[in-house]
């Protein structure tokens, strides 16, 4: 035993040391053991679930969509601030999506810059003397209402006094003419099909369908040809490469078991389709939630519960909407920290949702997951972080139990890694290069090295913000860009931290 040992068992000290580290030491290790085998579940569900895809893809008649009259119209809703760079080359490419009837909303949430400018010039603006139904409380007064001088492009540009993100697009909700809206950021690259796969949910079950949600994908790296994703690669920095493996293990594989369960609680802001007459009833995003994309579809649940609908709220693996995610870590610290912020600022709006069997899985398995295994997390990661090398080197804590909380906490999850690995390339198929796929492999190992302890102090931080009631500063995403073959391609640039949530 060490003198620091020998040292702490001279008294009290002693007991106190003693008791601590065995209050805390097992439940920790069962904590670290639940949670990675409630990953691991949602993978399994997951890998059934594109499996059972697969296997309709021949018989989905896309074409017959595409071609079908009867096809619910959508409505693109884009929110904008300060984005001239890339905002002509966006709104191109979402009108190019491949989809019968779609119109394109642009709201300009007072840019300081020349982003109306920039899309006046490039589709020939002309203001129209058009009232927009207040259906959605706003606060940002419009402005003005433009279209294209041909009358023939389906694009609508509003221009209003700035209100935040979610302001702007429950502007663009009373402006939208369809039966569905789907909500992208302006620096979003959306696959071609995009709409049409996200949509099928729709057209499938359209009695009890109310919102679905695509995977939201990293864009660092990846090969863009005119506004176009056509090869996908691992990005060059080490940061963002573990975000692509952290997206693809909760996007896509996380967010589609919860969706096989019937308890999909989280439709990300960079891409969600719902249904605008639902987003009217519950009265759009709320412009002082922090979390406004996760608030949103809990009232949904909450709304649909209360009426006692039968209704379903659906993820969809394959539409992708891509997006640059942070390449410095003061960026994705302020990320974080705003992630985990507005998790508790919605988990508390809606506290008496959780447990309450009136909510059905969503109030007995969903919120009370994201409550024990999500809000909790960063505690209880940094807990025995500190406890496990502490109580080693006081010699309270057995070397046994050492290797097997490594063996639990950190090797479970990179079992876990791998495993969504394995089902999103056997589904999908994304990478063409296996120079790709092993630095995929090996990211999914050293992301528990540093990487996972950082982001879990970040969220502590975060969480720690909200109890104190600390107000909210949101801080500036510096983006790089991507390498573009052609001129109409998105330039990424100076958004709002928090990209992809």
């Amino acid at each position: 035993m060490s003198d620091l040992g020998a040292l702490a068992r001279s008294g009290p000290l002693d007991e106190a040391l003693a008791w601590f580290f065995a209050v805390s030491a097992w439940p920790v290790l069962v904590y670290f053991l639940l949670i990675n085998t409630s990953y691991l579940v949602l993978v399994a569900l997951a890998a059934l679930d594109h499996a059972r895809h697969l296997r309709r893809v021949p018989f989905a008649g896309y074409d017959e969509v595409h071609a079908s009259p009867l096809t619910t119209p959508v409505s693109v809703l884009v929110p904008a601030h300060d984005e001239e760079a890339g905002i002509v080359p966006a709104v191109g490419a979402m009108l190019a999506l491949r989809y019968p009837v779609h119109e394109v909303v642009v709201v300009d949430d007072g840019s300081r810059d020349a982003t109306f400018e920039r899309l006046a010039e490039a589709y020939g603006l002309v203001q129209v003397p058009r009232e927009l139904p207040q259906d959605v409380a706003t606060r940002g007064r419009v402005l003005s209402v433009h279209v294209p001088r041909d009358g023939r492009t389906p694009l609508v540009v509003v221009r209003k006094e700035n209100g935040g993100r979610s302001d702007a697009l429950n502007v663009a909700v009373n402006a939208a003419r369809h039966e569905l809206v789907c909500f992208v950021d302006a620096d979003s690259i959306l696959d071609p099909d995009a709409l049409l796969t996200v949509t099928k949910p729709f057209v499938d079950d359209p009695a009890r369908v109310v919102a679905t949600g695509g995977v939201v994908r990293a864009v660092n790296g990846c090969r863009v040809v005119a506004g176009r994703v056509v090869e996908v690669r691992m990005p060059r920095g080490w940061l963002p490469r573990v975000q692509v493996v952290e997206y693809l293990r909760a996007f896509l594989l996380g967010r589609t078991g919860w969706s096989r369960l019937g308890s999909l609680v989280l439709i990300s802001g960079a891409f969600g389709l719902f249904r605008r007459d639902v987003v009217v009833e519950v009265g759009g995003l709320d412009p002082d939630c922090i979390g406004e994309d996760f608030e949103l579809c809990v009232k949904v649940h909450r709304a649909m519960r209360d009426a006692r609908r039968d209704y379903r709220v659906v993820f969809v693996g394959e539409p992708v909407s891509w997006t640059e995610v942070p390449s410095t870590r003061r960026v994705l610290a302020s990320q974080r920290r705003r992630w985990h912020r507005g998790l508790w600022e919605v988990l508390w709006r809606h506290r008496d949702m959780v447990g309450n069997p009136r909510y059905g899985r969503v109030g007995l398995l969903a919120l009370p997951y994201y409550v024990v295994f999500e809000l909790l997390a960063p505690v209880l990661e940094l807990v025995g972080l500190l406890v496990v090398p502490l109580g080693w080197a006081l010699g309270l804590v057995d070397p046994a139990y050492a290797l097997l909380f490594g063996l639990v906490a950190y090797g479970y999850a990179v079992v876990v890694s791998m495993t969504a690995l394995a089902v999103e390339e056997f589904s999908f198929h994304r990478y063409g290069r296996w120079r790709d796929l092993g630095t995929a492999v090996l990211v999914a190992v050293l992301e528990n090295l540093g990487y996972r302890q950082l982001t879990a102090w970040w969220r502590l931080q975060g969480l720690w913000a909200a109890l104190r009631g600390r107000e909210q500063v949101w801080g500036v995403m510096t983006r790089v860009g991507f390498a573009d073959e052609a001129p109409a391609t998105p330039a990424l640039a100076g958004r709002a931290a928090g990209a992809g949530r």
